[in-house]
């Protein structure tokens, strides 16, 4: 397969990812970039540059021109905004403009990035493709991708096929969730939040996108999580691959909403963007139940297990100069002295049973 690719948000992690990958698969990859300068963030320098932007068509036309394939990964992902407008007009005007863009510009298929924050969910069930839509949402991100997302789904111009993951981690990704393990790691993490959370490795994000754009049915979304788990099970799972003994404390969700509300008013004060705020609380501490079995049955899609993908994650921290402080496993490791490990591989209290929507039997 040879036919010319755009990708929309080529400059970000996921992005990233997509064009890298079909660069290495041989296939002509055009990205949409604002500046002529953005080639430097492109992980590839053989990607062809389209200057254009979300909120112009007319570029997005000249960006699409000669494509079979786009990738419509660009999005707004921030929390704490004061006017979350820019939000909506990213993620849903935004991709309301690249379809038609798309229609115009004569493209065969859309592959249409969302999110699994938008199937929304109160925690007592994993939820699916199927699920009635959430009334309500945890944060303006998440309502910006459900209004974008039924943007795309209700786009019968063109093939549309949608993509929901879950959290993306893995080698590559330092902010977020990531920037939480990397700071554990360093002893740095004094509290962490009681709630579960889905993860879609690296590797399963992008194999996902690439099995939408060949086997998925136009008009149908699918959800990308390669596996369930809580805060504390993950940094247990963390633990155990570093040889480290502490931990952090959990700290009860009303404590962490009030401490949010009060950084909140002072940096509203101070006219400044707050960092942490009751949305981003809100966000974090929701518990975030996904079921990504969709795509293993009809795309087949094999996710990774989840102890390989944490200790690549691990090792790429490590590697990349993230970790100050010593980890006594690795280190050991490198040192040759490492006994062989009789840790099970997953943690003995992880919830790996319940329906996340993998089989079993999987292969990278």
């Amino acid at each position: 397969m040879n036919e010319r690719t755009l990708i929309t948000g080529a400059t970000g992690f996921v992005g990233g990812l997509l064009a890298a990958r079909l660069v290495a698969e041989g296939r002509p990859v055009r990205a949409l970039v604002r500046h002529l300068g953005d080639r430097e963030r492109l992980p590839d320098p053989r990607v062809e540059l389209a200057v254009g932007h979300l909120d112009d068509e007319e570029s997005l036309v000249r960006a699409a021109d000669g494509c079979e394939v786009v990738y419509h990964v660009a999005g707004l992902n921030q929390l704490c905004l004061a006017d979350p407008a820019p939000l909506y007009q990213v993620n849903v005007e935004g991709t309301r403009r690249m379809l038609e863009a798309a229609r115009r510009a004569g493209v065969r298929r859309v592959v249409h990035t969302s999110s699994a924050a938008t199937l929304g969910g109160d925690g007592s069930t994993f939820m699916n493709e199927t699920t009635s839509p959430p009334s309500e949402f945890t944060s303006h991100y998440a309502r910006s991708k459900f209004e974008g997302e039924q943007v795309a789904l209700g786009y019968d111009a063109v093939e549309v096929v949608v993509v929901n993951p879950s959290s993306v981690q893995g080698p590559g990704r330092t902010t977020g969730t990531a920037a939480v393990f990397i700071g554990y790691l360093n002893g740095r993490l004094p509290f962490d939040l009681p709630a579960r959370f889905g993860i879609c490795y690296t590797e399963d994000c992008v194999n996902g996108h690439l099995l939408a754009e060949t086997k998925g049915r136009p008009g149908h979304r699918y959800v990308l999580n390669t596996d369930t788990l809580t805060n504390t099970e993950a940094i247990d799972l963390i633990a155990v691959i570093a040889g480290l003994a502490d931990r952090p404390r959990t700290l009860p969700l009303p404590v962490a909403m009030g401490v949010a509300g009060v950084a909140e008013a002072v940096a509203r004060v101070r006219g400044r963007q707050p960092k942490l705020c009751r949305e981003s609380v809100r966000t974090l501490g929701h518990p975030h139940l996904y079921d990504g079995s969709r795509a293993t049955r009809d795309l087949g899609l094999r996710y990774t297990p989840l102890r390989q993908a944490m200790e690549e994650t691990v090792r790429w921290y490590v590697r990349q100069g993230l970790v100050q402080r010593p980890l006594p496993r690795l280190a050991a490791e490198a040192s040759g002295t490492a006994e062989p490990s009789e840790e099970p591989a997953e943690p003995a209290n992880s919830l790996f049973e319940p329906p996340t929507g993998r089989e079993r039997e999987r292969s990278p």
